[in-house]
């Protein structure tokens, strides 16, 4: 079974979280685990170099992002935006009992990204072992050494105790960019929205929820059924799920390997023409909406999407030809 920990290094409850669910799977006897962890990103705006907590810095930001004021399990967790309410017990005191003390707190503000990168490269070259080992590495770090998790030498030294020593090279190359940047649009798509959040197949578990709660989940995720689907139709659908959630640019970003595998396929097209119309780039949107319509002549959706961009074009007389198409084939695109 395989469970996905949606989850940022920097997110306080992640760390209780992990030592929770290192408690639940020391008690388990179901089937075997492989634990996978993925990028969540709780501060965006992190500023690249860190800079360091002063006075009541952390606490004010660890508010502003919706951390403090967690009053139980369910709202354990890191979210994006501000959600501030009465904290109770402070978090410090929460992560001592879970045997992250004495000493708790972060010194730096930092930018997760580059160690979401540390352990995209870790479950490549090393497996989930390595990464689950770097994960706590990381957080450990992070909340209890004072440490900056975006420095390079940190990271690379982190690496190399963990018996990964050509982090630091891989890394300067820029290894995993853009996988770790993928990876956090198909958790948008799938709609992670807090850290850390358990996935098992198609089922979801938001917090960093007891031991007791962790174990029923996973029985209860682990014996429902769960189809694979192939790569480029999971890629396909986390698009189209951006595209709902109003974030054509990373739709595109999903889909630009698909339109050079398999740039011939008109769903694949016509998601993508939606995606350059969304995001206001008209041009490339009418030159695949016109390739399709020629295609297919009686594709009633690409005629109307193509008279709507031919619209913001300014071209409305040809415009009208395909909306008009488009109404006499579907009536109801005549509204």
């Amino acid at each position: 079974m395989r469970i996905e920990i949606w989850a940022d290094p920097v997110c306080p409850w992640a760390y209780i979280g992990k030592r929770r669910l290192d408690k639940a799977l020391a008690d388990w006897d179901g089937e075997p685990v492989e634990l996978v962890w993925r990028p969540f990103r709780i501060d965006p705006t992190a500023p690249v170099p860190a800079t360091p907590f002063e006075g009541s810095a952390e606490e004010e930001l660890l508010r502003d992002l919706g951390i403090l004021g967690n009053r139980n399990d369910a709202e354990a967790a890191c979210t994006i935006g501000p959600a501030p309410v009465a904290q109770t017990p402070p978090i410090a005191e929460i992560a001592a009992a879970e045997g992250l003390g004495p000493t708790w707190g972060a010194a730096w503000r930092a930018s997760s990204h580059d160690a979401h990168r540390l352990l995209a490269l870790a479950h490549q070259h090393g497996g989930a072992e390595l990464q689950h080992t770097l994960a706590e590495a990381l957080m450990k770090a992070h909340f209890i050494e004072g440490l900056d998790i975006s420095h390079a030498e940190t990271l690379e030294r982190l690496a190399t105790a963990a018996g990964f020593p050509e982090a630091g090279t891989l890394l300067a190359d820029g290894a995993a960019d853009q996988q770790v940047k993928e990876l956090l649009l198909i958790g948008k798509a799938r709609g992670v929205a807090t850290s850390p959040t358990l996935v098992v197949g198609d089922q979801a578990l938001a917090g960093a929820q007891s031991p007791e709660i962790l174990t029923r989940f996973l029985r209860d995720a682990g014996g429902r059924p769960h189809r694979q689907l192939p790569a480029e139709v999971e890629r396909l659908r986390y698009a189209d799920a951006l595209l709902d959630k109003r974030d054509p640019l990373g739709a595109l970003t999903l889909l630009h390997p698909l339109l050079d595998e398999y740039g011939d396929e008109p769903g694949v097209r016509l998601l993508a023409a939606r995606a350059y119309f969304a995001s206001a780039q008209l041009g490339r949107a009418a030159s695949m909406l016109e390739e399709l319509v020629a295609q297919s002549p009686d594709d009633s959706y690409a005629r109307l999407l193509l008279g709507r961009t031919l619209t913001r074009q300014g071209r409305t007389e040809e415009a009208a030809v395909h909306l008009a198409l488009a109404a006499a084939m579907t009536p109801e695109y005549a509204t």
